[in-house]
């Protein structure tokens, strides 16, 4: 665990924690040490953040960053707080460039609902993907792969929007833990299939709206 400050553009907004996760070596990563979060991103209308992530993201999850405990009771929460509590509820995302990449911080819940915390989870993204992806996403633009003489390789009808939909609600019917709905994605009820350096992946939805 290192210790950081947290930038938005040039204003300090909150000192927290953040941890490591898989390969991620912060120790390396002169970023890591003033986190300068540089914007943050469009709404996500149609999914959460957190299942575009599991799609688009340069490998799992790398870090986990949390804010500090305030040091007296009557303390006011820092700036930090409220940008948690906004992206939270617009379904947003903190944006820090790293060159060629983006890091997203994805504001989370707190398992131990904690007042005035602000909890994210980090995700490396190619720069600009994300963005592409919310653009599809929110007008209910799809894309058609074609290889190179132009033969469809990929493609949607509604009915299998209809079938997996249903077939994720019956997951969902069966689920039994709350972390694995509230922290996997499990709440999404809608499958996107979308083509990645040629390998197609899920990405899950919410199906807030019909196609």
């Amino acid at each position: 665990m290192i210790k950081s400050m947290v930038y938005y553009g040039n204003t300090s907004i909150g000192e927290v924690e953040v941890w490591p996760k898989g390969d991620t070596n912060l120790g390396l990563a002169a970023w890591a040490r003033e986190i300068r979060v540089d914007r943050l991103s469009p709404p996500s209308e149609r999914c959460l953040p957190l299942a575009v992530m599991h799609t688009v993201a340069v490998g799992a999850r790398c870090l986990v960053m949390e804010s500090r405990p305030p040091k007296a009771a009557d303390e006011p929460p820092p700036p930090l707080v409220a940008m948690h509590a906004a992206c939270l509820r617009d379904n947003k995302t903190a944006v820090v460039p790293l060159g060629e990449e983006e890091l997203h911080l994805v504001a989370m819940t707190s398992r131990r609902n904690l007042t005035n915390h602000a909890c994210f989870w980090g995700y490396k993204v190619p720069f600009g993907l994300y963005n592409s992806c919310l653009t599809m996403l929110n007008l209910r633009c799809l894309g058609i792969v074609f290889d190179l003489d132009e033969t469809l390789i990929v493609a949607n009808t509604t009915r299998s929007f209809e079938d997996r939909i249903d077939s994720l609600q019956r997951k969902l019917s069966n689920e039994t833990d709350p972390q694995r709905i509230n922290d996997k994605g499990y709440q999404c009820s809608c499958s996107v299939k979308a083509s990645m350096g040629g390998s197609p992946k899920l990405l899950d939805c919410k199906r807030s709206q019909a196609f």
